[in-house]
Order: C-alpha cells, then sequence, then structure tokens
C-alpha cells in the first residue's frame, strides 16, 4: 500500500468508528504526524473521503467530517428498502453451495449490537449482510450496497447511543435466521419479506426517527413560545 492508501484506510477507520467525530475539524498536522506520514498523502487520502461523502474540503485546505443529517440518514433507508430486499431475494434464488456456508458461518459469528460497539461487532453484521448481497451474483448491487454500507455505519452508532431492549435483540436474531432459512431454502418471496422488515426495523431506520425527533423540537420550542407569548 502507498502512503496515501495507509493514510486513507486509517483515517476513514476513526472515521466510521467515532474516534473522528462528524463536524469535528480534522487536524491535518496533528493527524500526519500521527499516522507516520506528510500532509502530502494525507491530503490525498481526504479528497478520496471527501468523494465517499465522509469528508468536507473547503477552498481553504480546512477539512471536517461530514456532519450526520435527516436527509442523508433518509435517502439511505430510502434506497435500502429496495436494494437490500432485491439482494436478498436474488440471493436465495442464485446462490451457490460455497455462498450459502458463508452465509451460515457468518451467522453464527453474529454479536449483538449494544451501545458504543467496536469495530469487530460492527464487522460481524457486515460481514453477513456482505455474504447476502454477494450470493446475488448481481455486481452492480453489489458494489451499490457495499457504498451504502460504508455511510450507514455511522447512522448505526448514533441510534445505538440509546441503547436497545431485549426485545430489539430478540427480533434482529430472529429476523437473522429467518434470512438464512430462507436463502437455503431458495424461497425468494421470504427472503424479500423477511429483508424488508429487516430494514424498516434497521438502526438505520432508527437514526432517522432520532434525527426527525431532533430536528422538530426547536420547531416545537418556538411555537411553544409564541403561544405563551400570547398567553
Amino acid at each position: 500500500m502507498t502512503k496515501a492508501e495507509t493514510a486513507y484506510e486509517l483515517v476513514r477507520d476513526q472515521v466510521l468508528r467515532g474516534d473522528l467525530l462528524p463536524g469535528a475539524v480534522i487536524p491535518q498536522a496533528a493527524l500526519a504526524r500521527e499516522l507516520g506520514v506528510s500532509t502530502t498523502p494525507l491530503r490525498e487520502a481526504l479528497r478520496r473521503l471527501m468523494t465517499e461523502g465522509l469528508v468536507e474540503l473547503d477552498a481553504h485546505r480546512d477539512a471536517r467530517v461530514t456532519r450526520l443529517t435527516l436527509e442523508e440518514a433518509r435517502d439511505l433507508i430510502e434506497v435500502r428498502r429496495s436494494l437490500d430486499p432485491l439482494a436478498a431475494g436474488l440471493a436465495a434464488e442464485r446462490r451457490t453451495r460455497e455462498d450459502l456456508a458463508l452465509i451460515r458461518q457468518t451467522a453464527d459469528e453474529l454479536r449483538p449490537l449494544r451501545t458504543d460497539p467496536g469495530p469487530a461487532e460492527l464487522l460481524t453484521h457486515r460481514r453477513f449482510h456482505v455474504a447476502i448481497y454477494t450470493a446475488s451474483h448481481n455486481q452492480l448491487l453489489i458494489q451499490s450496497l457495499d457504498s451504502l454500507w460504508d455511510k450507514a455505519d455511522r447512522y448505526r452508532r448514533l441510534a445505538l447511543e440509546d441503547g436497545r431492549t431485549e426485545s430489539d435483540l430478540d427480533r434482529t436474531h430472529s429476523e437473522h435466521r429467518a434470512l438464512v432459512d430462507a436463502i437455503a431454502a431458495g424461497d425468494s418471496a421470504t427472503a424479500t419479506t423477511v429483508m424488508l422488515a429487516h430494514v424498516e426495523a434497521s438502526l438505520g431506520a432508527r437514526a432517522v426517527a432520532q434525527l426527525t425527533s431532533a430536528a422538530a423540537e426547536p420547531a416545537a420550542r418556538s411555537l411553544r413560545g409564541i403561544r405563551g407569548g400570547r398567553a
């Protein structure tokens, strides 16, 4: 790997892990020293991260981590409602013996996501879903879902800040097992239906609800103030 590629992987990991917070200015000189590279490969890495929507660069060469927004969270869920069920349905139709073995293996490795999960915990869930959409054998679909997953991890972390109930964890586990069973049985319709329900109840969907509530609160306070002034 080149220095720019190394810097890209390390900075991207810090952004997705939450070490570099949404909206935070990236201290380029200090970060370059920490990574053991000059600012030139770091800038190259930041430009690459900008194309992925994880970093913003301005005309003054300042860089900051892209903020979490209701619009992006909603966009991600809207696209996933279409693509994830499509991938699951195709996986049920097209999976090979090797695909199914990997899906079962990654399902067995899944660990519940609770508050502030580590990279390894998030990776178990990604590997499971990657195994499913890779089994679709549709390269455009695989590439699209890979890109969506990169951006969605930050919203999953936001949703996990409020914690999860045991019923949430049980439902997610049941959905994972139902997906494995449907794909193994070659039942495309059931795999599609279960995956749609899984997306609708996902951490990404919870993030949309949280951001919608946060956006509505200032307006509600303003309205209460107007009513109070009229009293």
